[in-house]
């Protein structure tokens, strides 16, 4: 009989692959004194695809913090929304 030293079953490797994550970017929207309540909540219910209640929640944030996160995703997926916003007349920026 032949004895050996190695196992007659081989162990089953685990490999962690890393993906790649796409970095995350966000929609900020800031405060002026032109546009008003409404038009920005319809703005943001257009252009974002926010339902009423996150629009007006948005719009709140914007007027009394000066600014809101209001969009986020890959930066390719986000340019045509900001275009869209300062289209409208807008403030906004892509961080």
């Amino acid at each position: 009989m032949n004895y050996s030293n190695s196992p007659l079953w081989k162990e089953k490797e685990e490999l962690d692959t890393l993906l790649e994550e796409e970095q995350s970017h966000t929609i900020v929207l800031h405060n002026d004194e032109v546009n008003t309540f409404d038009y920005v909540i319809n703005c943001l219910i257009e252009i974002c695809e926010h339902t009423l209640e996150q629009a007006q929640q948005c719009t709140y944030l914007v007027h009394y913090k000066g600014k809101c996160e209001v969009k986020s995703g890959s930066i390719d997926y986000l340019i045509p929304i900001n275009n869209a916003l300062l289209k409208k007349g807008l403030s906004s920026e892509i961080v």
